[in-house]
């Protein structure tokens, strides 16, 4: 059950959240890339309602459901393009800052498949992504809550529900 409905209590703050969520859609970023570094760090955030909406959503957008398994193995996947593991390995660095501070090993690694422009548009997608999990999982939104209004239903995802 949901403890807290936030999008009530705060509707202008969540909506320019959506508003940064347009910009990094419109970003030169490739779509899938942007859908892989959602879930990766979803995953690690352990956000329940974000996992089921972003893998809905990246199905819809014509990614292929095996790599949507292999994210939380993807150093391991040959799925991943070096791009996309790049883009992967600052996800999990960023979304656990709160452990060590980026290398610049990392950092120059990273830069081997980024401009400035497009690691600025990763940084933010990654931001922006655990912003939303810092709503969704302390205020348990429930799975599958806002399927119809955000259109996915039509990913055909829809899980039975077990006891």
């Amino acid at each position: 059950m949901q403890r807290l409905n936030y999008y009530k209590h705060f509707p202008e703050a969540i909506e320019k959240l959506g508003e940064i969520g347009s910009l990094i859609r419109k970003s030169p970023l490739e779509t899938g890339l942007i859908h892989l570094v959602k879930l990766r760090a979803l995953q690690i955030n352990q956000c329940a309602f974000c996992v089921d909406m972003h893998s809905k959503e990246a199905k819809i957008d014509n990614e292929k459901e095996l790599r949507l398994y292999h994210v939380a193995v993807w150093e391991e996947s040959n799925l991943f393009t070096p791009r996309e593991k790049a883009a992967l390995k600052w996800t999990e660095a960023v979304t656990k800052l709160h452990t060590r501070p980026i290398s610049d090993e990392l950092f120059a690694e990273v830069k081997e498949h980024f401009n400035d422009k497009e690691l600025t548009d990763l940084n933010m997608a990654v931001a922006l992504i655990n912003t939303w999990n810092r709503f969704a999982a302390p205020f348990k939104t429930k799975p599958g809550s806002a399927d119809k209004v955000y259109g996915l239903d039509k990913a055909g995802l829809q899980a039975e529900k077990v006891a």
